[in-house]
């Protein structure tokens, strides 16, 4: 069975930004019944633990499968499959950065991930996209950090993909969600 945090309490902030709307839930992403979830994946896109490992099992063995399909990915990118047994119609796989101290490229690479992402879901003409807290596990990308990151790309993303219409951020856990509603009230004062 796959834990939904805290996501039972299923809190929810919704801001309008540009011609979409930017929300901000407290429950894992594969719930979310979207055009696209986004998997935070590892280079191969072969299954993992923590977000990836829970979408894999969800999904079924058909991701897997289609996964090899692809070869991979680099960090810093993203690429699409079908979502099989997930209530989504399509999983994004993107490829956060392991955070080494801040110096190696970790904030472009991570702004990379949400800006490619958003980039396919335009692409393929998908309107409602749900991201999980990337690289902030397993990769140890500092929380705060990462949600200014992640909100900064997904604003721009808004404003540059203006067929978007829901960009949500799904937080497992109850201190992701309230950094995230921290972060985004400062980004709306500024």
């Amino acid at each position: 069975m796959i834990g939904k945090g805290f996501g039972d309490r299923c809190m929810n902030t919704t801001k309008t930004v540009h011609s979409g709307k930017l929300e901000i839930v407290n429950r894992g992403v594969v719930y979310e019944q979207v055009d696209a979830i986004v998997n935070a994946a590892n280079t191969s896109l072969l299954g993992g633990g923590g977000v990836d490992g829970a979408i894999h099992r969800a999904a079924g063995p058909e991701l897997l499968e289609a996964c090899r399909k692809l070869g991979g990915c680099e960090v810093g990118q993203a690429k699409i499959t079908e979502a099989y047994r997930l209530p989504a119609r399509y999983i994004i796989h993107t490829v956060g950065p392991v955070y080494r101290d801040g110096h190696h490229g970790e904030e472009a690479l991570l702004s990379r991930c949400y800006e490619y992402s958003l980039g396919l879901a335009e692409s393929h003409g998908l309107k409602t996209i749900a991201f999980p807290c990337i690289s902030t596990g397993a990769y140890g990308y500092p929380l705060i950090a990462a949600t200014r990151i992640a909100l900064e790309s997904t604003l721009g993303g808004l404003a540059t993909f203006p067929n978007l219409e829901l960009v949500r951020f799904c937080c497992f856990t109850l201190i992701e969600y309230e950094t995230y509603c921290q972060q985004l009230t400062e980004f709306m004062k500024e």
